[in-house]
């Protein structure tokens, strides 16, 4: 199953194109979802009538819409959890909360459409999905959130200690009440395996990111800004929509200059991103509204993109664990024969080495971006190595690693 993440600037047009990207799948045969949070915005662009929340509702031949509502998500994995611990709250004199005074805290979303995305990709029911994720940034830090969840509950919870859970049920008998502790273990299980789950999806190597700009003065920095925070993190940008894109020809001296400087926007956009394509959209004279109408945009570069081909270049990258057989495009490359060193090679295509961060901690390493960071386990071989030196050069930053003769064994 392809798995097409939709993001980008903010006001950009991101929902109008992930429908329209959607929909062009859907003409060409394949059975297609798309995936939003979005309240309202699919609804007006289709014109598909009222959807039904979490469910995939038909508007199209091939083409169904699930709007996610994290809302109703939030409160169902809340009761769970309190009825789960309800032994325990009552010890500690607890009083239930009550289904509707319960409303999602912050961060609730992100949660809410990584699990829908794992539901839909479990069901194989799709050939396409397509999903409306929030602007740039949010969706890099929504992307990273599996594996840093999972990060987490290994330091705060190691699965080594549960080898002792089998004592906690006579435990519990004695106390007269189930023990705290087995349930937080049980409960950090059930999250490492949802956790788990969608990351392989994220990982898949047919799941990528479109990113939709506007052609502005600043349009190609911001983007090279996200590519790289996307890179980062082990996401591969397959293209760039380029949105409300004016008539190079048109006689109104306003209308002209304005496209002159789309045109020059335009081209800084190609030229830094000659590796992927950069593909234009036209301004229709209005937001589009109905099938109708997203199909003028279908005609054009749109319908160019072969939405239900399989991923092409470097997969993702995976955690240590749970993650399941991946690639990962942060290789190693042996040159002790020759140098003396080993190389661990990060693709970062877009960054930039003013702000670039390295710092070494332990057995883990901190990659700084830009405003975006990740924290990675160094492999077994270069944990008994000291950081010698980085650069960046091509996209490509390089760590050094030296042998720690006290750690390292004797080559003969």
């Amino acid at each position: 199953m392809r798995t097409l993440l939709v993001t980008g600037s903010g006001g950009a047009g991101r929902t109008t194109l992930a429908a329209a990207t959607a929909l062009a799948g859907a003409r060409r045969g394949a059975r297609v979802l798309l995936l939003t949070t979005e309240s309202d915005a699919p609804e007006t662009v289709l014109r598909s009538g009222r959807l039904a929340a979490d469910v995939p509702t038909p508007v199209l031949p091939g083409l169904h819409v699930r709007r996610v509502d994290p809302g109703d998500r939030f409160r169902q994995e809340f009761l769970a959890f309190q009825e789960r611990a309800g032994a325990a709250l009552d010890l500690l004199g607890a009083a239930p909360l009550e289904e509707d005074e319960l409303t999602e805290l912050p961060g609730s979303e992100a949660f809410a459409l990584l699990h829908a995305l794992r539901a839909e990709h479990a069901s194989d029911a799709w050939d396409l999905v397509v999903v409306d994720t929030p602007p740039a940034a949010e969706t890099i830090r929504l992307l990273a959130l599996p594996a840093q969840v999972r990060r987490y509950l290994r330091r705060l919870l190691p699965p080594e200690r549960q080898a002792a859970r089998a004592l906690r049920p006579v435990l519990a008998q004695l106390a007269g009440v189930p023990m705290p502790a087995q349930k937080l273990y049980e409960a950090a299980e059930r999250w490492e395996s949802e956790l788990a789950a969608v990351q392989r999806v994220i990982d898949d190597p047919g799941t990528s990111v479109r990113l939709i700009t506007e052609a502005g003065p600043v349009a190609a920095a911001n983007l090279r800004s996200v590519r790289a925070g996307l890179a980062l993190h082990g996401r591969r940008t397959d293209g760039v929509l380029v949105n409300r894109l004016l008539p190079t020809d048109s006689a109104d001296p306003f209308l002209a200059a304005l496209s002159g400087s789309q045109q020059t926007a335009l081209k800084a956009l190609r030229d830094e991103f000659r590796d992927i394509p950069v593909h234009e959209v036209p301004h229709l004279g209005r937001d589009p509204q109905g099938v109708e109408e997203l199909d003028e945009l279908i005609d054009g570069p749109l319908g160019e993109i072969d939405d239900t081909a399989p991923g092409h270049g470097a997969p993702a990258d995976t955690a240590p664990a749970g993650g399941g057989a991946h690639s990962d495009p942060w290789t190693v490359e042996d040159r002790l024969a020759t140098d003396g060193i080993l190389v661990w090679r990060v693709p970062l295509p877009g960054a930039e080495r003013d702000a670039l961060g390295l710092v070494r901690r332990g057995d883990e390493i901190v990659v700084t971006v830009g405003r975006f960071r990740r924290i990675r386990t160094l492999p077994s071989a270069l944990r008994r190595c000291t950081v010698s030196g980085a650069g960046l050069r091509d996209g490509v930053l390089d760590i050094r690693f030296t042998p720690d003769p006290a750690l390292w064994p004797e080559r003969h």
